[in-house]
């Protein structure tokens, strides 16, 4: 499911405006991203965390390669802050099959098939039996 596929469903389960939910999910999705970047931690109950986890810089040097066991150059690396996820337990037992549906979330609404009009018999037989 892409952005405008995840914008649609919540559209059409809320009954909100496309223009509203996408304003919506822009915002959420902004103060998500700035909390991170300032190293705050984001809790979504019953979804997931996002924290920042930060890369420790690496000096250049040798290292091995692990496969060959030959020694290769290593560049330097400056530290890093990097976004990080971490499911929340109800999130991963729903995934796993663990839990048939996730708390609170409402199932999507059931589409009734739209029925076919049964076919009409032509008098086109009986029209030519009795020409016969």
């Amino acid at each position: 499911m892409n952005r405008v596929q995840l914008l649609r469903t919540v559209s059409e389960r809320t009954g909100m405006a496309k223009k509203e939910v996408e304003q919506v999910y822009d915002s959420m999705v902004g103060l998500v991203a700035d909390s991170v970047k300032k190293g705050e931690k984001v809790a979504l109950t019953g979804f997931g965390n996002f924290t920042q986890r930060v890369k420790k810089a690496r000096k250049a040097g040798m290292a091995r390669n692990p496969f060959t066991g030959e020694m290769v150059k290593q560049a330097a690396r400056p530290a890093m802050k990097l976004p990080k996820f971490v499911p929340a337990k109800t999130f991963k037992d729903y995934v796993s099959g663990a839990a048939k549906a996730m708390p609170g979330a409402k199932p999507a609404a059931k589409k009734s098939a739209a029925k076919k009009p049964a076919a009409k018999k032509s008098g086109a037989k009986k029209a030519a039996k009795k020409r016969r």
